[in-house]
């Protein structure tokens, strides 16, 4: 089963807004000084990070993150990052877990625009962290709430040490005509999960990404039910749009894929995720409960679709799904 990475004490930026750092929407570590101990890649993989005792390789003990070696001069060490798409940076997240003797006392954090995958050494970087102190073992939250596009973030560590995950929390910005028929629930879209009963094996969030699913861990699964009801997910479409079409991807899904699903929707531009739970429960049906299958990807068309800036995904009654995408046109707000 998957393994989630939950903290009850994060902030809302990193619900809100999907993490354009993650490997899985494409984000990739391009540029470091050192990664002597630990490749840079490794800090962006979704999984938590985990403690392996005893497990070396030929360069001393592993470490699931990016680690340089100790430094014994001037300087301090950095590594640059191609953000899954370009996006304005609501927060960053600096991990420091199964860190404890080898962590930076210290780090900051800079982006920049370029067309480059490395951007090139006269690139004018904005600072967007000024050095903040960080500690051994724990997670570290900043807000940025920074308004302009960067497409890259610098990551600077002083003087040395490891970094165990980097999650860089933004608002993508996408430019797609109005005419163009787009996923409007994709996270690189701006499609967010607002809100969800159950994601006691897998997040809710991961509907939302790219691709199809790796595995069974790659998707959003609910407990086994053992009352009446069902569950249940609340998308925010990245815009006020028309959908045409469903996919409901059960991907890996074999034993508890879900029986059924359907679909509710409403147009609420001023909602606020605390209103829209309750107010879900009566939103007109866009899609009536369709029967699901193991392992497949089912499309569903839509005759007639108002304009719509959220859905309620339904599963009956309960069980995994992959991805869902909800294709449409977006419409002037």
């Amino acid at each position: 089963m998957a393994q989630l990475d939950t903290d009850p004490a994060a902030p809302d930026f990193t619900q809100r807004y999907p993490n354009l750092a993650d490997l899985r929407l494409g984000a990739r570590a391009v540029a470091a000084s050192d990664e002597f101990f630990a490749p840079m890649a490794r800090m962006l993989a979704p999984e938590p990070p985990v403690f392996i005792p005893g497990k070396y390789d030929e360069h001393g003990k592993w470490m699931d993150g990016w680690e340089t070696r100790r430094r014994r001069g001037q300087g301090h060490d950095w590594c640059i990052l191609r953000l899954a798409c370009p996006g304005q940076l609501a927060g960053v997240e600096i991990d420091t877990r199964h860190f404890t003797g080898n962590y930076p006392p210290g780090a900051s954090l800079e982006a920049c625009c370029s067309q480059e995958d490395v951007p090139p050494a006269t690139t004018d970087w904005h600072p967007l962290l000024p050095t903040q102190p960080l500690s051994g073992n724990q997670r570290h939250y900043f807000a940025l709430g920074d308004s302009r596009n960067w497409t890259h973030v610098r990551l600077s560590i002083y003087p040395d040490g490891g970094i165990a995950r980097l999650r860089v929390y933004g608002r993508p910005v996408v430019e797609a005509s109005g005419e163009a028929l787009i996923d409007l629930a994709a996270a690189l879209s701006g499609g967010w999960v607002v809100a969800t009963n159950n994601e006691h094996f897998g997040r809710a969030s991961t509907l939302l990404l790219p691709g199809r699913g790796a595995n069974m861990g790659d998707g959003w699964e609910t407990r086994r039910r053992r009352e009446p009801g069902h569950d249940w997910a609340i998308i925010a479409l990245a815009g006020p749009g028309i959908l045409e079409r469903v996919e409901v991807d059960t991907a890996w899904f074999k034993g508890n894929f879900p029986d059924s699903c359907s679909l509710q929707a409403a147009c609420m531009p001023a909602a606020t995720p605390q209103t829209l739970v309750t107010q879900s429960m009566f939103w007109p049906e866009l899609l009536a409960p369709q029967k699901l299958s193991a392992d497949a990807n089912h499309l569903f068309s839509l005759a007639v679709s108002p304009v719509v800036t959220h859905v309620r995904f339904n599963i009956f009654p309960d069980g995994g799904v992959s991805r869902l995408r909800l294709l449409g046109r977006r419409v002037q707000p």
